[in-house]
């Protein structure tokens, strides 16, 4: 029997964590499926992905490979179509490098399938700032960019960048997904916002953020660049764009 739940994973090079952070999915006591979005990994990454869907983790584990490094959010994106295509409920947002503890997903379920929210937010800064192993740069580049988003927008989120969240299916179906602009940092900003704006109901679980063990991590200062930049341009569609009414 299909799970209701899919955790969405995009990958590039990650073959030390990819198959342990699908076991660690894997054996929780809820059922979450598992999408992987690989941007083409040179590492073998996929390999690893399909060796492990048609074995023990059939029908639980899916792929979609794609040819280079096309953005974060586009992955997401793709990711989003297929699992609405799917007909899953709640649909997941996760790293691959246990950033993202997957003893966490539980939660961030239970914030939309029991107490009726429409996206749960796993965050770092909603109860003090919980990061471990972050250079204190990136921690305060990080905290003050949600800082940022706050003053221009008065989105009113503490962790306006986090990347580990879930979605109800309804939430997917409203928002305008090819209409999403930013493909970094500014994606995750951009999904929370219009999802406010629409008028979702938002619950921010508070999590430990793990920089990652193994592996190299993705991020450049053209994506913060773009969050910066990205910001103001919500502002102004805040203003004047018509947001879709919401789809059950």
């Amino acid at each position: 029997m299909k799970s209701d739940s899919i955790v969405i994973i995009p990958t590039y090079n990650e073959k030390e964590n990819i198959e342990k952070i699908i076991r660690a999915v894997s054996g929780l006591e809820k059922t979450f499926d598992i999408l992987v979005i690989d941007d083409g990994s040179p590492d073998g990454t996929a390999d690893i992905v399909k060796r492990l869907m048609d074995g023990e983790f059939k029908n639980r584990l899916y792929i979609i490979e794609r040819s280079g490094k096309l953005g974060l959010g586009t992955a997401y994106i793709t990711g989003f179509k297929w699992a609405l295509d799917k007909d899953y409920e709640y649909i997941f947002e996760m790293d691959a490098d246990f950033s993202h503890d997957p003893n966490d997903l539980p939660r961030l379920y239970s914030a939309c399938a029991d107490e009726g929210y429409d996206v749960a937010i796993g965050s770092r800064y909603v109860s003090g700032v919980n990061v471990v192993n972050w250079p204190i740069g990136r921690v305060l580049m990080s905290y003050f960019a949600s800082k940022y988003v706050k003053a221009v927008t008065g989105f009113q989120i503490h962790d306006t960048t986090a990347g580990f969240k879930c979605y109800k299916r309804r939430v997917l179906k409203t928002i305008e997904l090819d209409k999403i602009k930013f493909k970094g940092y500014a994606f995750q900003i951009e999904m929370k916002f219009t999802a406010y704006k629409i008028g979702f109901k938002i619950k921010e679980v508070p999590v430990i953020f793990v920089n990652r063990r193994e592996g190299t991590s993705k991020m450049s200062g053209g994506i913060f660049g773009e969050a910066f930049f990205g910001v103001m341009r919500l502002r102004l569609d805040g203003w004047f764009r018509k947001y879709p009414a919401i789809k059950e």
